[in-house]
This record gives C-alpha cells, structure tokens and sequence, in this order.
C-alpha cells in the first residue's frame, strides 16, 4: 500500500513498456506520466519549488509564475495548489485545451500569449512577458525551468539513477530535449558513474536546439525556439531530429495498440525507432527511452483527426510499419 500526504510526493514511476510487439524490435518505454502533475515535469516541478522556499526566495505574498507549454505549468498548478500559493502560468496558443482546462481547475490564473516574437517564435515573446511581469511586481517568484539547475538535478538524481538501476547493462537511452532538463540531468548521471551507455537526444524539427533553423511547431513539450541554457548540445553520443508529422504518426501507431501517450513520447519513440534501424540492424542492443506523458490531455490535437488532416494531412494517420 503506498500512502502521500501532498499530491506532489508521488513523483517517480518504475513502470516499463516492451514494445517488441509493436515496433517488431526491443525498446522499453519508462513511463512517467503516472503522478498528480501528469507528466515527468512533476519532478522539477518539486525541486525547484523546494530549492526556493529553502532559499526564502517564496514569501508570504509571493506570486508564483512560469512560462510553459503545459506540462510544468500543471505540475507547478498542483504544487501550488497543496500549498495555498497563487501561480500565474504564461503558455501560448500550442497549450493543449485540456492541459489548460486542468490548470484552471487547479486554481491557476493563465496567460496565454497569441503573437510570436519575429526571430524566438511563442517561447521568447512568454519570457518577454514573464520578466515584464516580474519587472513590474516584485511579489512574482519566476522559478525559470530553462535556467534553474534544480531541472536537470532532479533527474540526475532520480530518474536516471532509477533507469540504471533496472537496467544495468543499458546500451543506449533515447530523451526527448526540451527544456533540457531530463536530457542534462540522465546524461551526467550515466557519465559520472562510469557506464558506457549512449546518450541519444531526440528533437523536433523545426526546433533550435541543436542549430537548425526554426520552424513552426504545434506539438508542445519537444523542442524550442530559443536555445535552452541548460542544454550541451555537444555532449550527446548522438542527436535524431523528428518531423511532427511522423511523431503524430507514432502516437497513433501506440494508441491503436492501446497505449496512448502524449506527443513528446511519440517524438522520442520514432527517434529511437529511426536511430535503431540505422545502428542496430542485429537487435542486439539493450535501449531505453523516456516517456513524459501520457496521451488524455492530447484527444484535441493529436488524437483528433479534424485537427491533424488540417495541419498535416493524411499522410499523419498512416501507422507506421513494424521493423
């Protein structure tokens, strides 16, 4: 029986999924969208907001804000929620309904923001906002997720010690780079102990993160369109960038063998699929990747067949072949 007393202490899940049966090839999923917060932000989430009440950054009259695309804002929305603390979250139009539904639900005042800045699209014009705010009210606490060394921390320490754990003998680990937090934070771990598994970053098209050109993106949680500070983009064994149209296409391929999961998941698994083809053509090698999320809070967007035949035409809802 495992009992919490916060929503935020069910942080960390040890579930796997083998999808040797859908992908014709070994690659076990970890699935972290099991907790209050939905998704592996949940982690962050707690570290940051723990590392700034230690602080005694957060007062009294404090005013929690942050900008995200969804995911963290729901984690900080539960946090803040347990804790009686106002949170302000600035998202953009890419924001899920249902991810936005939830944070309302949550007692959380959002901001949406419909212009994109000309050169750091939808990310840049909310951390323009976001400093005006702070700027202009210095009752606002910005935890700053893509700065914060308390992101990648907490996975150094928890997700991926948990991975090497069930997984000694690890061949090669696939992470999706967002803010670069869960990517930062497994890297260095699986560095400083000495293993010799592989790093493999997985991104999205159209993201900057790795020096392509931007590009609009409409699945949020993957990807970015102003270079993250807490990512080393040279530190990886290797990078796979993913078109959006093929991320949609793994998440339908999942869904149809009843997994559902979000649209950072599909990204990373076609990454994963895409680099295993290429790098192990005898299935010899043992791989993990992450899941964030799971797919609830996508039935509008990527689960909806209207919205993906507008923005990316049939083509998104072939499956994608086993290997």
């Amino acid at each position: 029986m495992a009992i919490v007393g916060s929503p935020h202490e069910l942080i960390d899940s040890d579930l796997y999924v083998d999808l040797t049966s859908v992908l014709g090839r070994a690659l076990y999923v970890k699935c972290e969208g099991f907790n209050f917060g939905g998704s592996i932000k949940m982690k962050a989430a707690v570290a940051m907001v723990a590392d700034a009440e230690r602080d005694g950054v957060i007062r009294e009259d404090s005013i929690l804000i942050e900008s995200s695309s969804g995911n963290v804002g729901v984690a900080l929305s539960v946090i803040a929620a347990w804790k009686g603390i106002p949170f302000t979250c600035v998202t953009d139009q890419r924001c899920n309904d249902l991810t936005a539904s939830v944070m309302r639900a949550l007692g959380t005042r959002m901001v949406v923001v419909d212009q994109p800045d000309p050169e750091g699209g939808y990310l840049k014009a909310r951390l323009d906002l976001v400093r005006r705010y702070c700027d202009e009210d210095d009752r606002y606490v910005w935890l700053n997720q893509y700065s914060n060394e308390a992101n990648w921390m907490a996975h150094y320490e928890s997700t991926a010690r948990s991975i090497i754990k069930n997984f000694p003998d690890l061949d090669v680990l696939f992470v999706g780079v967002g803010t670069a937090g869960t990517a930062m934070g497994c890297l260095r771990y699986i560095r400083d102990i000495g293993s010799t598994a592989r790093v493999v970053a997985v991104d999205s098209v159209g993201s900057v993160s790795f020096g392509s050109s931007p590009a609009n993106r409409l699945i949020p949680g993957v990807g970015a369109g102003v270079m993250p500070p807490l990512l080393d983009p040279d530190a990886f064994d290797d990078v796979v960038l993913v078109p959006e149209e093929a991320a949609l296409r793994m998440c339908r391929t999942l869904s149809a063998r009843g997994l559902l999961f979000g649209g950072s998941t599909g990204t990373v698994v076609d990454g994963a699929r895409t680099w295993l083809e290429l790098n192990d053509p005898q299935r010899a090698l043992r791989t993990v990747c992450i899941s964030p999320d799971m797919g609830d809070r996508y039935l509008d967007t990527v689960y909806n067949d209207a919205w993906v035949l507008q923005h990316f035409g049939p083509e998104a809802l072939a499956p994608v072949p086993r290997s």
